[in-house]
C-alpha cells in the first residue's frame, strides 16, 4: 500500500502583465453570491472561503457570503450544489474529499454531479501534536502505535487527511486507531486534551493554535519542507515513503456559462497577485496553483483516477 501521492503539481503559476489586478471590480449578474463548504466552522475550506471573500469583492462587484452544509462527509453539500442554478450565483470549495465521498460511498449526486470552475492553491497537511505532549517527533508516535496504542486524528472519513493517516499506518507497518470527525475544529480538541497522540490538518485551521503554541508540527506530508517551517521534516525524510498534498478550488452547478468562468478566470489571477492577500496565505502555507476553467475539469478527473486506481488497488473499493 506504500504510495507516493502528489496531488497538484506540475501547474506553476506565474504572473504576467496580463494577470495584473483588476483596476475595478468588474460588472456580475448577481449580487450575492454563496461560498459553499462541507467543512465546520473553523474547518481547513471554511477558512479559506472566509478569508478569500475578503478579497473577491476588490476584483467582482457582488457580496461573498459563506455557508457552512455539513454531514455526509459532503454528500449533503454536492446535493445542496447539484439542485441550485448553474447561474454563477453559488459555488463550492473543491477539496479532495468530495472525490473520495464520491467514490468510497454511494452519494445521490457525485463529484461528476459539480462542474469544476477554478483552481486556487495546493495546501500543506501537517501531523500536529499537543505542546505538552510527549512526542517530539513523528518516529516518537510510530513508536507507541507499535506498542498498540496509537490513536490518530483525521477529518471526515472520507478526507484525504484519513487517507494521509491511512497510507502512513501502511508505511509504517502499524495499526494506530483513526478516529475521524466533521471538521478540523472538532479534532483540535481531541489533540488538545489528550485523547489523540496527533492530528492531521492543514496550516490554515492551526494558525491561531500555532501562534499561541499550544500545538507542535512534527512532519510535512509536502515532497519538500515547508518555506515558514523549515525545521518540520518531511514524512519521507522521517523514513515514511509518504508524499501529498490536496488541491484548493471551486466548483460550480454543471452547465456554468462560460462567460462566468472566465470572470473567474480572470478574478482569480488578481486576486493571487494582490499583495494583502499574498501576505494571508503565505502565512498559511498554501502555494499558489491557479488552473483555468477550461482546464480544471481535466485536473479533476485525472485526480479521480489515480485515486480510484489506489483504492482499488488497496482493497478499499472494488
Amino acid at each position: 500500500m506504500r504510495m507516493i501521492h502528489v496531488i497538484g503539481v506540475g501547474l506553476a503559476l506565474s504572473f504576467a502583465s496580463s494577470t495584473a489586478s483588476l483596476a475595478d471590480p468588474v460588472d456580475y449578474p448577481h449580487d450575492v453570491v454563496t461560498l459553499v463548504t462541507h467543512s465546520s466552522p473553523g474547518g481547513g475550506s471554511d477558512v479559506f472561503l472566509r478569508e478569500l471573500s475578503k478579497y473577491l469583492g476588490k476584483q467582482i462587484k457582488a457580496t461573498f457570503v459563506v455557508e457552512n452544509v455539513q454531514g455526509g462527509s459532503g454528500a449533503k453539500a454536492m446535493a445542496r450544489m447539484a439542485q441550485s442554478p448553474a447561474d454563477g450565483s453559488i459555488f463550492y470549495a473543491t477539496t479532495p474529499t468530495y472525490i473520495y465521498t464520491s467514490l468510497l460511498s454511494a452519494p445521490e449526486y457525485k463529484y461528476d454531479s459539480l462542474q469544476p470552475v477554478v483552481n486556487f492553491f495546493t495546501d500543506s497537511e501537517v501531523i500536529y501534536t499537543a505542546a505538552n505532549s510527549p512526542y517530539n517527533s513523528l518516529q516518537d508516535v510510530i513508536a507507541k502505535a507499535k506498542e498498540g496504542m496509537g490513536k490518530w486524528g483525521a477529518a471526515n472519513p472520507a478526507s484525504l487527511e484519513r487517507q494521509a493517516a491511512e497510507q502512513l499506518k501502511a508505511a509504517a507497518g502499524v495499526n494506530a486507531a483513526v478516529v475521524t470527525h466533521e471538521g478540523g475544529g472538532d479534532m483540535m480538541i481531541n489533540v488538545l486534551n489528550g485523547t489523540l497522540d496527533i492530528g492531521v490538518g492543514e496550516v490554515q485551521e492551526l494558525r491561531s493554535q500555532l501562534e499561541g503554541k499550544q500545538i507542535r508540527l512534527l512532519a510535512t506530508f509536502n515532497p519538500e519542507r515547508m518555506k515558514d517551517y523549515p525545521d518540520v521534516p518531511t514524512v519521507k525524510e522521517s523514513g515514511y515513503d509518504v508524499v501529498l498534498q490536496k488541491f484548493r478550488g471551486l466548483a460550480a452547478p454543471k452547465g456554468l456559462p462560460d462567460d462566468i468562468g472566465a470572470i473567474w478566470d480572470k478574478a482569480t489571477q488578481a486576486v493571487l497577485a494582490d499583495p494583502e492577500y499574498q501576505k494571508v496565505y503565505q502565512a498559511e502555507s498554501l502555494v499558489p496553483n491557479f488552473i483555468d476553467h477550461a482546464k480544471y475539469p481535466a485536473f479533476v478527473n485525472d485526480f479521480v483516477d489515480k485515486t480510484a486506481a489506489f483504492l482499488k488497488q488497496s482493497g478499499v473499493i472494488q
